[in-house]
């Protein structure tokens, strides 16, 4: 998440660089053919602003789209983040001794439930960090090796990562070794959560409600869970996507076929006006299609992306001192701009 008011210049340069510079020498090669007669195609200046319209419409129609996946994935963060602190809640105040026996092994029952469910916070973020084959980062292209570097530079690769060996400082070699076994690691450790807790409560640390209430909010981590795997493995449809960067990259090559025959009424000499300009508009569109691009993916881990890593170490905090504790790993702060 990218938390400046402005964005950083080494961030606009490794990002408009390269758009720039292709879209002078395309604009400066079709200005020389005009200024030496070896090109004389004009197309009237009307038709093509009607499909300038039509694009920055279709254009739009996809960034509205792609804002929205956003920001329901920021949405879906905050109710994980919300109901782990009343999981914490609930934890320390309904898991109760009921003899001098329980009472000894109380605090270590209290961590287990919660130490287990910070581990599936951060197996979840690195389940949603996984790439699919639609997003930018996964190409094999020019723009996903651009994309790829963009991380390494600003995103991912500024802050010092959680894996998921590291999980075993929340839940044993043992069951961590077994979690890795199952396809879905975060679906199973917590319905390890719910067999905990049917255990407990047949031993007597609580009762029947509030074991009912402590599974409902179990039920909802799911319902959560499911939320971000759809946005994760549901892609904005590959029709618009697709068809948007077509049409922005054939607008663009239209302009200067329309704008210098317009721009030569005034004189020869105003045809070199061309090339920035029409580098200016084509960049535009350009700016617009690449957001929708990057804000399509939620949780590609790029500087877009939602900041998963400062949630989940929040997530840890704040349940690891409601037991207690005082030795907590450092927040995770913003490098250079942007937070992850």
């Amino acid at each position: 998440m990218l938390t400046n008011r402005s964005l950083r210049q080494r961030h606009l340069v490794a990002w408009l660089t390269k758009h720039i510079v292709w879209l002078l020498i395309f604009n400066g090669i079709i200005a020389a053919l005009y200024a030496y007669d070896l090109l004389a195609i004009s197309i009237p200046w009307l038709p093509v602003s009607v499909i300038g319209t039509a694009v920055a419409f279709f254009v739009g129609f996809k960034n509205n789209q792609a804002y929205d996946r956003l920001w329901e994935a920021r949405k879906i963060w905050s109710g994980i983040k919300n109901n782990s602190r009343t999981w914490g809640m609930m934890v320390m105040g309904f898991v109760c001794p009921f003899d001098s026996e329980s009472h000894k092994h109380i605090s270590e029952v209290r961590k287990q439930l919660i130490y287990r469910h910070i581990a599936w916070i951060y197996a979840h973020r690195k389940q949603l960090l996984e790439p699919m084959a639609w997003e930018r980062a996964s190409s094999k292209s020019y723009e996903g090796r651009r994309a790829k570097k963009f991380d390494r530079k600003f995103g991912l690769g500024t802050v010092k990562d959680v894996s998921i060996d590291d999980l075993t400082q929340f839940i044993s070699a043992e069951e961590l070794q077994q979690m890795k076994g199952y396809k879905n690691m975060t679906t199973q450790l917590i319905n390890e959560q719910s067999l905990e807790l049917t255990k407990l409560k047949d031993q007597g640390y609580f009762d029947d409600f509030r074991h009912m209430e402590l599974v409902k909010l179990l039920q909802l981590f799911y319902t959560l869970q499911g939320q971000n795997e759809r946005i994760k493995k549901f892609p904005l449809p590959r029709g618009y996507s697709y068809m948007s960067n077509l049409i922005v990259v054939l607008f663009t090559f239209l302009i200067p076929f329309s704008l210098i025959p317009e721009l030569m009424k005034l004189g020869h000499w105003a045809l070199w006006l061309s090339i920035p300009i029409s580098t200016l508009v084509g960049l535009v569109f350009i700016i617009m299609e690449d957001l929708g691009d990057y804000n399509e993916s939620p949780f590609m881990g790029t500087p877009n992306s939602t900041p998963m890593l400062s949630l989940c170490r929040t997530i840890e905090n704040d349940l690891r001192e409601m037991l207690g504790e005082k030795d907590l790993p450092p927040s995770i702060n913003d490098v250079g701009g942007v937070l992850m």
